[in-house]
């Protein structure tokens, strides 16, 4: 619970301070064990610092907002709303020189140094994996490192951020941290530096875990999602999920389920290529997760300015059949969640060989479409028929909890102006502050 927001909305709805005090105060003793006395006076306490922190005015202390909540935007769905949040964050950021930036909305950016090329990447642990911190630190971990080799990269270091709440037991660090450093050592990638802090400090109350994990890596040779070519085949690899398909599996009463995932299957099949001289003839890579295929085919179509014709049975095939059975029998579309899979784009006479090595990988394959000249858009072929095959306004609701919430609450076009508005803003104070702070007269004593 975050008290600060709390009292924040409280006060602005004008209510007395007393009966606030009175509410927050059994609040807090819902989960700490502490007297009445400590929690009216931590209550008394929050109060004076959301008071404090009121109705100020100074350009560096103000946002302007956009009147709409991530969750009714879907930003951390991977739909829509998610996408359009993202291309909004592209332009605040803006053209950085970068050899791949986040522009292309691939997972991965890089830059040039010293001749190779560097590439970092970062994913955030499964926000519903906090009650299993091992899980979340091996998914999370062996996502950022898909991200990399999907890059062409080889990994050479990790770095973590865990962030539990205030009343979460110390375990919880140790063993996220276990569940990291499990997928690093096998892959023998280090886990080198990171930040261990608390959710908000003493404003958030609850056992709340969130963290992600970084990886660094280096390249020769790229294969970025503008790559793909008409004429490209796109071949993908068998799936049986990560952090998603793992929290559908606790959620839903499967966690039998779960064991499925736990798997290195995708990080061997990459460096497998890495090794292999087939890799300088691969256009892009990428892994099936934002959204799933709907959301990643989506993207790629998008950033390479082509048309990706994808076979429905094909793509279907190569999900874990343990898995499928799962989604199938929860009414789950395979297709808009995240699979874990690996998707190749490469030339007809290069796929036979990117076959072999991951055949000889122990890594299951098919060719799952295309891709064409024409306008950029993903299309999905179901019984022979070409049909529309876009993300939805959020992925695939794949816990009891989103098929409740699996709907869009206001107009879309509404939101997306007061997201327009908020984004227009940030871009305009970047711009005060960075000519604000180029006018100032630095000096940098003699260091002796």
């Amino acid at each position: 619970m975050d008290v600060e927001g709390y009292v924040r909305r409280n006060i602005e709805s004008g209510r007395a301070e007393a009966e606030i005090v009175r509410d927050l105060s059994s609040r807090i003793r819902e989960i700490k064990s502490v007297s009445q006395e400590y929690a009216e006076q931590f209550a008394h306490a929050v109060i004076t610092e959301v008071k404090n922190t009121s109705n100020l005015t100074s350009d560096l202390l103000t946002c302007t907002k956009a009147d709409v909540a991530m969750g009714e935007f879907g930003v951390g769905s991977r739909g829509t709303g998610d996408f359009y949040a993202h291309r909004k964050i592209a332009e605040i950021i803006g053209k950085t020189g970068a050899n791949v930036g986040v522009d292309e909305m691939d997972d991965a950016g890089v830059v040039e140094a010293g001749g190779r090329y560097i590439i970092s990447t970062v994913d955030g642990m499964h926000s519903r994996l906090s009650d299993f911190p091992f899980l979340a630190g091996f998914h999370v971990t062996r996502a950022t490192l898909r991200d990399c080799y999907v890059m062409g990269a080889k990994p050479v270091m990790l770095f973590s951020d865990i962030h539990v709440a205030d009343d979460g037991d110390v375990s919880k660090i140790f063993d996220y941290t276990a569940g990291i450093t499990t997928v690093g050592e096998v892959m023998q990638v280090p886990l080198v530096s990171g930040s261990t802090l608390r959710i908000g400090g003493d404003m958030v109350i609850g056992e709340r875990l969130t963290g992600c994990v970084g990886c660094v890596g280096v390249a020769d040779h790229i294969t970025a999602r503008r790559e793909a070519r008409s004429g490209d085949v796109l071949l993908m690899t068998e799936g049986a999920g990560g952090g998603t398909i793992a929290t559908t599996a606790l959620y839903y009463g499967y966690p039998e389920i779960v064991d499925r995932t736990i798997n290195l299957q995708f990080l061997k099949g990459a460096d497998a290529l890495l090794k292999s001289d087939v890799l300088n003839q691969i256009h892009a890579m990428t892994d099936v997760t934002n959204g799933g295929l709907r959301g990643d085919i989506f993207e790629m179509a998008e950033t390479a300015g082509s048309r990706f014709i994808v076979e429905e049975e094909e793509v279907l095939g190569l999900v874990d059949p343990v898995v499928r059975t799962m989604l199938e029998e929860l009414e789950i579309d395979p297709l808009g969640v995240s699979l874990d899979a690996m998707l190749v784009v490469a030339p007809e006479a290069t796929i036979c060989s990117v076959k072999k090595v991951l055949d000889q990988a122990g890594v299951r394959t098919a060719e799952i479409g295309r891709v064409e000249t024409g306008r950029a858009e993903p299309v999905l072929v179901r019984d022979g028929k070409e049909t529309e095959f876009r993300p939805r306004f959020r992925e695939a609701a794949y816990t009891p909890l989103k098929k409740l919430v699996d709907k869009e609450s206001r107009d879309f076009e509404e939101m997306r102006e007061g997201v327009d508005r908020a984004a227009t803003a940030a871009l305009a104070k970047k711009n005060r502050m960075i000519a604000r702070i180029g006018k100032l007269d630095l000096h940098y004593p003699n260091i002796r």
